[in-house]
């Protein structure tokens, strides 16, 4: 019988992890490293997850089967204009083109792609004239790319799912999930 190397339980499960991850993070093919994007442009505007979607289907309807679709419609009604809940369980809340109530901001209720993007006005803007463009130049797509930020400058995720930032939950204690 040969005798295998001991390891410890610990490393293990950090290999595995750490395999996991880039199985389902990495691309597959050529791994191309981006380095940080510009700044995009300033005083842009909230657009909603429809324009969105216009452009970058595939992405809306993946989005649409997640929890962050439907954050505003967990919400009970009683905290539904609750402003507590409503900065995490909308998109730009409490900014000036942000989420003000489900009447007359629909397409901002829920975590959309603006929560980790930033406001899209610019983008829309700057990427119409190529709406019908089959295939980018190098450049080009750099430009468009660079109109929005791949994820805000800031942990964003954080923001919202606070107990993984190591800050008390601000989730009153009877909607908390049972773990």
């Amino acid at each position: 019988m040969r005798n295998f190397p001991k390891i410890h339980l610990g490393a293990l499960l950090a290999i595995g992890s750490a395999s996991l991850f880039l199985f389902l993070f990495l691309p597959l093919g050529p791994v191309t490293l981006r380095v940080a994007q510009a700044d995009p442009p300033a005083d842009q505007e909230y657009t909603g997850v429809k324009r969105c979607a216009s452009c970058h289907f595939e992405q809306f309807m993946a989005w649409r089967t997640t929890q962050h679709s439907k954050a505003f419609e967990l919400l009970p009604a009683e905290y539904q204009k609750d402003e507590k809940c409503l900065k995490c369980h909308t998109t730009g809340y409490g900014q000036p083109t942000g989420f003000k109530d489900f009447a007359t901001t629909p397409a901002l209720a829920g975590v959309t792609c603006e929560s980790c993007h930033g406001p899209g006005s610019k983008h829309e803007e700057i990427c119409q004239p190529f709406a019908k463009v089959k295939e980018l130049t190098p450049e080009q797509e750099q430009k468009l790319r660079g109109s929005i930020w791949l994820t805000l400058p800031k942990n964003v995720c954080v923001e919202c799912h606070r107990t993984k930032g190591h800050h008390p939950s601000e989730t009153p204690p009877a909607l908390r999930k049972k773990r």
